[in-house]
């Protein structure tokens, strides 16, 4: 059974998970415990526990949205079109982030560590090819677009062949009986258990190989279950469950946060345990709320989805300016906190209506369709998430760290 019925509900959970991104990033800065590029000189537990709940949700959620984008992508569609459009849609703008948008993240990082040179001495540094932290080359917060690139890439054949299997279809209904559907999720949570450091990623490619396979098993999922919406059914059906287990399960992993000697015990197991079980019942509890509650449709819907994968690229570098600024003021911690969230969130959106939108070269720099009459979208097209499914491109992520720190437990890429 394929597809083809708008999907509303995914780009409403989509847009809030950029919008966690935002909140969980404009945090890091004051989160007591956490590394970040730039910190203030104070900081706050109360931050701290927000961004864990953040933390374990949104990217697993993205990966989840991505492997759907990836369906309504393949449909009409090669595996050779495919992977062409993903090369334009994400190794394009990956290319423009690393090279344009990313390095003034670098540079005001550098100038807090004593720098005095100008950003154009330091911007030659980044054509060394030396990656970041020794250099000035990385992808920082745009790690999850080369992921879902290369994901993309690999699975491409699996992709159409799956968009072809009618038997494979028929297979995947029995999921739908019952609590079945939660099987997803076991592979993904036996092999955070056994492989995966909670205290420790690197969103490089080279020492990130146990969180790569656990972020790929998300977008599997979610390329399963729209392939057999029945599944989507059984979320739904089910979500009321799935949220009282991330519900207990976020009780349980503030309680190791607030009581430090818990961690290293008899139940630090259960530390680790809690963390991909979290983040699975968070993810099928809110697509299955989204698919009862948000399964319609806005006039906003069209701009908000032009505007979110542009917003992702952007907004870490714009953030990182405003706090370089921002940690050298003398108001509170909370109003410093409030004022990066929209001052982000304002500036970004500015820089994207203004200087992207309009123009057919931003566009496609930024992974946007190149539409016609100035940059209108053409809502009559799925591939690219401004189409009636509005689900081609997904796009958020977070900082890369400096490798091997480790900050109490609790480690943020």
């Amino acid at each position: 059974m394929e597809t083809t019925q708008r999907q509303s509900y995914l780009d409403w959970l989509r847009i809030l998970s950029i919008a966690g991104v935002l909140i969980l990033h404009s945090g890091m800065a004051y989160a007591d415990d956490l590394w970040w590029h730039i910190k203030d000189k104070e900081s706050s537990q109360l931050i701290l526990m927000l961004n864990i709940a953040m933390h374990l949700v949104r990217m697993p959620l993205l990966f989840f949205i991505s492997g759907t984008v990836s369906y309504y992508m393949m449909q009409r569609r090669s595996a050779f079109s495919f992977i062409g459009l993903r090369c334009t849609r994400l190794l394009v703008p990956l290319i423009v982030g690393m090279l344009v948008v990313v390095p003034p993240q670098i540079y005001m990082e550098r100038l807090t560590q004593g720098y005095r040179g100008s950003f154009w001495d330091f911007y030659k540094t980044v054509f060394q090819l030396r990656f970041y932290p020794a250099g000035s080359l990385s992808w920082h917060h745009l790690w999850f677009i080369a992921y879902l690139f290369i994901y993309d890439l690999v699975f491409a054949p699996l992709f159409a062949w799956m968009m072809k299997s009618g038997r494979l279809q028929r297979a995947l209904g029995w999921l739908s009986r019952g609590k079945l559907v939660f099987l997803l999720a076991l592979p993904s949570v036996a092999w955070f258990i056994c492989l995966c450091n909670p205290f420790d990623e690197f969103p490089d490619l080279v020492h990130d190989g146990a969180y790569f396979v656990y972020w790929l098993l998300f977008v599997l999922a979610g390329f399963v279950c729209i392939l057999a919406p029945q599944l989507m059914d059984a979320l739904q059906r089910n979500r009321r469950i799935a949220m009282s287990i991330g519900f207990f399960c976020l009780v349980g992993l503030y309680y190791f946060a607030l009581n430090r000697e818990a961690r290293g015990g008899s139940l630090a197991w259960l530390n680790v345990a809690l963390r991909p079980v979290m983040a699975w019942s968070w993810v099928f509890g809110l697509i299955g709320y989204g698919k009862q509650y948000l399964n319609r449709s806005h006039r906003v819907l069209g701009y908000v989805n032009q505007a979110v994968y542009p917003f992702y690229i952007l907004h870490q570098t714009v953030m990182v300016i405003l706090v370089y600024y921002i940690t050298r003021f003398h108001d509170g911690i909370g109003m410093k906190y409030v004022f990066t969230v929209f001052g982000t969130f304002f500036f970004t959106v500015g820089v994207f209506h203004f200087f992207i939108k309009p123009y057919p070269v931003m566009r496609f720099l930024f992974g946007m369709k190149v539409s016609p009459g100035g940059g209108k979208p053409d809502l009559g097209r799925v591939a690219d998430g401004e189409g009636k499914h509005g689900l081609g491109r997904v796009a958020d992520g977070e900082g890369q760290r400096r490798p091997g720190r480790v900050f109490s437990g609790w480690v943020f890429r």
